[in-house]
């Protein structure tokens, strides 16, 4: 224990990140409770210093706002406004004004927007059209058949498949009635004939001649392709604003008119959507509010809810009459997602009313959550765009961005706190609100309204480093410092080290320039409690540790 006349010194070093969830006295010693615009740059200098981060480079500008971005071919694909372009040249105009969700499929580039569903093949923008799939097979002409693919949600057009008997020339399809203004098609004996006429209101086609008996006996011969617009089918897929690709095929969700639910496409193939592959997620109509891949599953957030059933996960299994789906099964977790969700280092993570979480454990026994935020939550829950956070994973971080801040939860260095494993984080804040991210091949893309920035400048970025306000394990006592003993290794262009005593003000102790190396600022502060150092640049600097003296005088009064 410390006596007075003692002389301790104290080291701040092997730094970590911030630390905005203690009081300023309770902050260890190698993080900060005020600190700005720095981070550990592991590429750069291996993580072994504290330093400015990059500053935004305009990359390119566009007359609109920007509501996503994805790189196909390796050109840059922007929905600004109404517009898709690629790079600079317009490649579609008639874009919602929405967040869009971008995707590469089998070579092609898939966009959903809230309004439309769309595909690019390199050459042009079109409309997804659907699989046209053949609902029923094996039919007699009076209609008997056996049914065979589902109807697409994307497309009223279906075909039926007939087994002509030489005889019939009208033929029932499997509905009632189908589109009037749509052209039927049809083929017999696999050439495709117009010899035929329609009655859309009873649903039947009738040939000027009797479609021959196949020459394999039950062989369907006649195909007939109609089209029956069921209301509203399109839109449970085009209203979607989440995407999600999971074993081999791709999920939708986030459709206001479905809040619940979850739908997918047929195995290998997006433009396929079965009326019937979708689940409900739990028996309240609680939002659905991110679907998450990881640990050999589907995940399934939601909002919070009465019931306490927010979290679903989905492993394919086989049924013998549906073939491979997608149970729904309720994970042991009530937390609900009040923002996003997303896999960081193979974690299911998401945001709750209480911060950041992490789902551990073995997916088919019992799930744990672990709190991933502690040290930043003071701050980070009273944003108040917090429910419409972005998250987007670089440089081994996850940055969390909500306007023109960036938390940044650091992967590579975490800690136990009451046994469970949390991340450091670190804090940015910009002069531009931040409506976009993309990362390729290493480069941070950030949109900001109508402009697209990259993280790549070497610029003049207001940043500073607090130590915490450091008692000297020693309270009840006044301090001294000694006006030799405190030693910074620094560097930098220009740098400013200040220092603030108890509640009083920072006060600027020396400015260093082209600083490579250890400086020896010259602090004297008698008979303090508390003392808290600052380092502080608008140009990029590397704080790699310091060190304080101080004496110990008589007891604190009172």
């Amino acid at each position: 224990m410390a006596r007075s006349g003692d002389l301790i010194l104290r080291e701040y070093t092997k730094f970590r990140g911030v630390d905005f969830g203690h009081r300023k006295d309770e902050v260890y010693l190698y993080r900060s409770p005020d600190a700005l615009n720095v981070w550990k740059n592991y590429k750069g200098s291996n993580g072994n210093c504290i330093e400015t981060r990059p500053d935004l480079e305009l990359l390119k500008n566009y007359s609109d706002t920007i509501f996503g971005l994805f790189f196909y071919n390796n050109k840059l694909i922007v929905h600004s406004g109404t517009n898709l372009y690629e790079e600079d040249k317009v490649i579609y105009s008639s874009m919602a004004q929405n967040k869009s969700v971008m995707w590469v499929y089998g070579k092609k580039l898939y966009i959903i927007d809230g309004k439309e569903y769309l595909v690019y093949d390199g050459k042009k923008v079109r409309t997804v059209e659907g699989f046209i799939p053949t609902t029923t097979t094996g039919k007699s002409a009076t209609g008997e058949g056996t049914k065979f693919q589902d109807v697409n949600l994307l497309t009223g057009v279906r075909k039926n498949a007939f087994v002509g008997d030489g005889e019939s020339t009208a033929f029932q399809l499997d509905t009632e009635e189908f589109d009037p203004d749509y052209i039927v098609r049809a083929w017999v004996n696999d050439e495709e004939t117009v010899k035929f006429s329609t009655d859309p209101m009873r649903g039947i086609i009738t040939f000027e001649t009797a479609p021959s008996i196949p020459d394999t006996i039950g062989q369907t011969n006649v195909i007939i392709q109609f089209r029956k617009t069921i209301k509203g089918y399109r839109d449970r897929i085009t209203k979607c604003t989440m995407v999600e690709q999971f074993d081999n095929r791709v999920f939708f969700s986030g459709n206001p008119d479905y809040p619940n639910v979850l739908f997918h496409s047929a195995l290998e193939d997006p433009t396929y959507c079965s009326d019937l592959d979708y689940y409900e997620e739990g028996n309240d109509d609680s939002k659905i509010t991110s679907i998450v891949t990881g640990n050999n599953a589907l995940w399934v957030l939601k909002e919070p809810s009465q019931s306490n059933t927010t979290i679903f996960y989905h492993n394919p299994a086989l049924d013998d009459t549906y073939g491979k789906i997608y149970p729904s099964v309720h994970s042991s977790i009530s937390t609900g997602c009040v923002a996003k969700g997303i896999n960081f280092n193979d974690v299911i993570s998401f945001f709750s009313d209480r911060g950041m979480e992490g789902i551990t454990g073995d997916v088919t026994t019992e799930q744990a959550l672990e709190h991933r935020s502690s040290l930043v939550d003071n701050k980070l829950l009273n944003e108040k765009n917090y429910k419409n956070l972005i998250l987007e994973k670089w440089e081994g971080y996850l940055l969390v961005i909500i306007d023109n801040k960036i938390y940044l939860a650091d992967s590579k260095t975490m800690f136990k706190n009451n046994d469970q494993a949390e991340y450091e984080w670190y804090y940015w804040e910009f002069a531009k609100n931040i409506t976009s991210t993309l990362v390729k091949d290493g480069v941070l893309y950030l949109c900001s309204d109508k402009e697209i920035y990259t993280l790549t400048k070497t610029g003049e970025v207001e940043a500073y480093w607090t130590t915490l306000e450091d008692e000297f394990t020693c309270p009840q006592y006044q301090k001294t410092t000694n006006k030799k003993g405190c030693v910074v290794d620094i560097e930098g262009a220009e740098i400013t080290v200040s220092v603030k005593t108890d509640n009083n003000k920072f006060e600027v102790i020396d400015r260093y320039k082209n600083t490579k190396g250890y400086v020896v600022p010259r602090i004297k502060k008698k008979k303090w409690k508390s003392i808290q150092l600052k380092f502080s640049s608008n140009k990029p600097f590397y704080l790699y540790s310091s060190t304080l003296e101080a004496y110990v005088g008589s007891y604190v009064k009172r």
